[in-house]
This record gives structure tokens, C-alpha cells and sequence, in this order.
């Protein structure tokens, strides 16, 4: 039995996320009236095969995007996963970025959307793109946000796992081994694992981790990858890949079950173990219980969206996703209001990335 008790819609927003969107012309090809940059994330095929030069990886970069955001985005940065974020994968970003700062395109600022390990890649360039442009006489990024995907910027424990492989390929670790081979493509050895060395969560979180002005925006997942055989080893909740701790931009590694300590992914208000603490300007906007690691980049639907950090403004955006709470009673409950939850509605009916796209262009 459901008793709709409260409902704050924006229908204008709302009929825009249902309406799809799934193709953009080059003049709606903004998100809030700003230029998108796209940072994929981790590629595994890269550690099995490296690509041949920048264009093999501009090439992966674009297919990688295909889905949705690629012609929703004016430019990329793409990288190698068979680097490493301080070494070839910076060098091979600032190519790209120095184009960007050429081309002007973000004169009146950007907002950059990255997926993945497309945040600890992102992290590294706004504490190091000013720096590096300037020297050449250029202008740096002017980035108004960040809106993180499943970002990786805390690391993940199949990243620790992977290293650990590397240097005990024991037979007793066949479980762990069929984990990190689902989310590596590879058998793990001490000199193929490029970027995965740096999602490791210790050294994820001592990469360029000084504040930044520019705000985080976090949107997370939680369902399953690789059949669920990953899951066992990540601390916490997980979509799959990263743990919640790492998608919330939560300040440890924890295993935690939520970006709030007073809601779950699936909306329901109750105590939750949420983050003892947010790194500076890390903002959870939405999590969903059902979207796997790739599902919040992608058109998957069937999955509710669940509002944490709403209705503000991060700055100068809007950050005004509709809502609305109901109680839900248990089939096997006879008496009571039941349980109490939040939820952004209709959104189990449109993709995540297609919410995300509406709603800031409303």
C-alpha cells in the first residue's frame, strides 16, 4: 500500500527527463548553458593491448561515450589506461587540454562530466591545468563544476586486490583472481596494471588532494557488474566496481552503505552508515540503488533516483531536481504508515545521465 503524503514537483523538468533527448544538435550541446567536457574512465582493454598512439586513444574515448554524452559535449579529454595519472596519462590529457585553451571554448566556463577514474584524472588537472597553460602563455579552464559519475576518486579495493594478485598469484586466491580478472581483463602482473596502481585506495587518496574551488557534484550507483562476482571484495556498498565511499567522496575508505546518513540508495529515511565526512566541495546529488557502474553513464532505465544534496546552488548552478516522499507499508503489514521514502519521480522511467542532462538544462 503507498500513501503519497508530500510531492514537490518541477513538471517542466520532469516531462524533459521523459521526454529522452537522445540525440543533441550542435547548438544544444551545453549543459546549463555552458560547454561539456567528457573524462572517460578506466578502459580495461588498454592493459591487455596498449594503444598505438593518441589517436587509438581519442578513438576508444569517443566510442566509450557513444551511448549518450557524445554529442551532448563540445570536447574531450582522453587518456590510456595502460598509464600512469602522473606520468603518461597527464601528458597525454594536457595535448588536449592546451587544445581546449586554444580553441576558447571555455571562456565563458565549462563543466566537466567524468565517469569513473575520469574523477582522480579530472582531481589532477584542476590542481595542475592553470599551472601548466599559464607557462605557455595560455589561458587556463575556467570550470563552473564537476558532475562525477561513478567517480573512482577514492580508489577501489579491486584495485588492491589486483596489485596484490600481481605479486602472489597463489592457487588459493582463485576467487579473487576471477574478481580482478572481470574488472581488469588481464592476469594481473607487477608491470601491466598502469592506471589500476593508482586506484588503489591509498594512493587514490594522496593524489593531488588539495581543496579546489571548483564544486564535485556526485552521482552514484549501486547495482551489480560482472555478475556480482566483484562485490564480495569491495568494503561497504558498491555498483558493481566502486565503493560508495569512493563515488560519495566520502574523506576514508570506510565501507559505508550511503552518501547520507539518514537515507538509503533505495530512498528509504532511516538511519543509514553513511560518510563521516565529505572531502572539501564533494556534493552526493543523486544515488540509485539499481544502476550498476555503467548504467549511471549510459540509457539504462528501470532504475529510481534518489535526491541527497538538492535544491542549492553550487557555484552559480542550479542544482533543482524534483522530489517527492511517500509512505510504503511491507506487504505482510496490516496497521501503520509504513516506511517513509524520497525519490525523484518518474525516474526509474529515463536514464540517470538523461536526468541529469534535463534537469540542468531546464
Amino acid at each position: 500500500m503507498i500513501n503519497n503524503n508530500k510531492r514537490s514537483l518541477n513538471r517542466t523538468a520532469l516531462s524533459l527527463a521523459l521526454a529522452g533527448s537522445f540525440f543533441a544538435t550542435s547548438a544544444q550541446a551545453q549543459l546549463a548553458g555552458h560547454n561539456v567536457i567528457l573524462v572517460h574512465g578506466f578502459m580495461m582493454e588498454n592493459l591487455s593491448e596498449a594503444p598505438a598512439n593518441l589517436q587509438a586513444v581519442k578513438q576508444a574515448g569517443e566510442d566509450y561515450w557513444r551511448d549518450y554524452w557524445l554529442n551532448r559535449a563540445e570536447a574531450r579529454i582522453d587518456w590510456g589506461s595502460d598509464g600512469r595519472v602522473e606520468g603518461q596519462i597527464a601528458q597525454q590529457a594536457y595535448q588536449q587540454v592546451r587544445q581546449i585553451s586554444q580553441q576558447g571554448l571555455c571562456n565563458d566556463y565549462c563543466i566537466v562530466v567524468a565517469h569513473s577514474t575520469g574523477d582522480l584524472v579530472t582531481r589532477h588537472l584542476l590542481e595542475n591545468q592553470a599551472r601548466w597553460l599559464q607557462s605557455e602563455g595560455l589561458q587556463p579552464l575556467k570550470i563552473l563544476a564537476v558532475m562525477d559519475l561513478a567517480g573512482a576518486g577514492g580508489g577501489t579495493e579491486l584495485a588492491n586486490l589486483a596489485v596484490s594478485i600481481a605479486y602472489n598469484n597463489s592457487w588459493y586466491n582463485w576467487p579473487v583472481k576471477q574478481a580482478v580478472r572481470a574488472f581488469t581483463g588481464i592476469d594481473p602482473q607487477p608491470d601491466n596494471l598502469g592506471v589500476v596502481n593508482d586506484l588503489q585506495t591509498n594512493n587514490a587518496r594522496n593524489l593531488s588532494t588539495g581543496p579546489n574551488a571548483v564544486p564535485r557534484l556526485r552521482f552514484v550507483g549501486g547495482g551489480s557488474s560482472f555478475g556480482g562476482i566483484t562485490k564480495p571484495f569491495i568494503a561497504g556498498t558498491d555498483d558493481g566496481v566502486v565503493p560508495t565511499h569512493s563515488a560519495c567522496g566520502a574523506t576514508t575508505a570506510n565501507g559505508i552503505d550511503s552518501c547520507s546518513g539518514t537515507i538509503g540508495l533505495d530512498g528509504k529515511v532511516t538511519g543509514q552508515s553513511g560518510p563521516s565526512g565529505l572531502y572539501y566541495n564533494h556534493y552526493p546529488v543523486l544515488m540509485s540503488e539499481g544502476a550498476n557502474h555503467f548504467a549511471v553513464k549510459d540509457t539504462q532505465t528501470g532504475n529510481t533516483s534518489v535526491p541527497v544534496v538538492n535544491n542549492t546552488v553550487l557555484n552559480g548552478l542550479q542544482v533543482n531536481f524534483a522530489s517527492r516522499t511517500y509512505n510504503q507499508r511491507a506487504w505482510w503489514q496490516l496497521w501503520g504508515s509504513g516506511a517513509q521514502y524520497v525519490e525523484v519521480p518518474g525516474s526509474n522511467q529515463t536514464s540517470m545521465s538523461n536526468l541529469i542532462y534535463t534537469t540542468f538544462n531546464n
